[in-house]
């Protein structure tokens, strides 16, 4: 059963300030008062030449009221019919212009969002994978200035497949971004996200990827097949490689080198460093043009070695954060990851950053504080454990800590979008 509308709730967010709406109402309510008084003059030079009305206008116009009492009811309902009429007239208008149609939120609180949200702050988040994903959900709540900078050090799954074959960069993070910042409806979400089971050559491969490399080979080149993938899911925000230079990621584990982002968590050993071949490729120009102009940046939640870090060994991209006047924000797992961080703490997270790229990188860095959700049987075989704060230790690093409970409780080793978004926008960005 359809829901029934509600003008009364939509009307109310007229008077939000920020609108640009208020003021062109105000402009059409003089107008009817200049026709109205039009109206007045006429009717009064009828009435002057003794012209004599029926007797059901005088029922009509409510004559055996007050003047006064008569101007308030006749000023009541002339201030809702216009309401109502401008609510249902830009319903009709405009309604198929805006991202994702009308909608059951109606097209005012789709415009109180849009209004609202390119008056937010320019975020820059970094990282790759599904962390980065929660991230973006969560995020665009609260700004549609949003640019999500990817890794381009994938190498596995249908990416990889798809890399190998056609020489391009791999395109599995950024579907999931572009699902992420999405508002069109489920289904072409799903759709995306949507992947082929069997043995044949589709199998494995995900539609968003095939997608994105239709897109690629009509358009020509892959940052605008990602730029026109994102008008298709209606994308609030940019998304961009990190370098447009086809990468490997590569890591040494005690004597062993392990080539390919893929290869890097299989096996045991600790990773002692990770680098990109070929060396220093090059800044993408529009990341560091993102990275200068941001006002808070925010790197992770992610696999420390295989999406956080190949970002920042870019050439170019420490040296743009460091020029950056924007927060700097880290968000550090929940949980450690198997083959890479399993034991880390917050402390040592840090020490492996600043040990590839330097320290006093960021401004804050945010600590799940919540613990007690029990963490998924495969994690644990996997020997996963939750990252612990080592307050002692980390207070060698000069940042601002902010604990909070991030944790998801649909899946305890990931991050809980909304939680996460309200720690960074709500205590990091308004007490900045």
């Amino acid at each position: 059963m359809k829901a029934r509308l509600r003008p009364s709730n939509n009307l109310t967010r007229l008077l939000t300030p920020g609108l640009h709406v208020k003021r062109w109402l105000l402009l059409l309510m003089v107008g009817i008062v200049m026709v109205a008084l039009a109206i007045g003059y006429v009717l009064r030079d009828i009435y002057s030449s003794n012209f004599r009305f029926p007797n059901f206008v005088s029922d009509l116009t409510l004559q055996f009221l007050p003047r006064s009492v008569r101007g308030l009811l006749f000023l009541a309902v002339g201030v809702a019919i216009i309401g109502i009429s401008f609510y249902f007239l830009g319903k009709s208008v405009l309604g198929p212009f805006l991202p994702g149609g009308a909608g059951e939120r109606g097209f005012v609180q789709q415009l109180y969002d849009y209004r609202l949200l390119s008056r937010g702050p320019r975020v820059v988040a970094m990282g790759g994978g599904t962390g980065l994903s929660a991230l973006l959900r969560g995020i665009k709540k609260y700004t549609g200035n949003i640019v999500a900078i990817v890794t381009v050090a994938d190498d596995g799954g249908s990416s990889g497949r798809l890399r190998d074959e056609f020489r391009v960069l791999p395109p599995g993070d950024f579907r999931q971004c572009l699902t992420a910042l999405a508002e069109t409806e489920p289904l072409m979400t799903d759709l995306f996200q949507h992947r082929f089971s069997g043995d044949g050559e589709l199998g494995g491969h995900s539609f968003g990827n095939l997608f994105i490399m239709a897109m690629a080979e009509i358009t020509g080149d892959f940052e605008h097949a990602i730029r026109e993938s994102g008008r298709v899911l209606a994308v609030r925000g940019a998304i961009v490689p990190s370098t447009l230079t086809d990468v490997v990621l590569c890591a040494n584990v005690g004597e062993e080198l392990r080539v390919g982002e893929s290869k890097v968590p299989v096996g045991d050993g600790h990773i002692d460093r990770v680098f990109l071949e070929p060396a220093a490729p090059p800044i993408n120009p529009e990341a560091e043009n993102a990275v200068l102009n941001a006002e808070m940046v925010i790197i992770g939640p992610g696999s420390l070695y295989t999406s956080i870090l190949p970002n920042l060994l870019v050439d170019g991209m420490i040296e743009a954060l460091r020029a950056s006047p924007a927060v700097k924000v880290y968000v550090c797992n929940v949980a450690g990851q198997p083959g890479e961080t399993v034991g880390y703490t917050v402390s040592e997270h840090l020490d492996a950053i600043q040990a590839h790229v330097g320290g006093n990188l960021f401004d804050y860095v945010v600590v799940n504080s919540n613990l007690t959700p029990p963490l998924p049987a495969s994690a644990r075989r996997a020997g996963v454990n939750r990252v612990t704060f080592d307050r002692q230790r980390a207070q060698q690093h000069p940042v601002r800590y902010i604990l909070a409970d991030v944790v998801s409780t649909a899946v305890s080793s990931h991050h809980d979008p909304e939680k996460l978004a309200r720690v960074v926008m709500k205590r990091i960005w308004r007490e900045r």
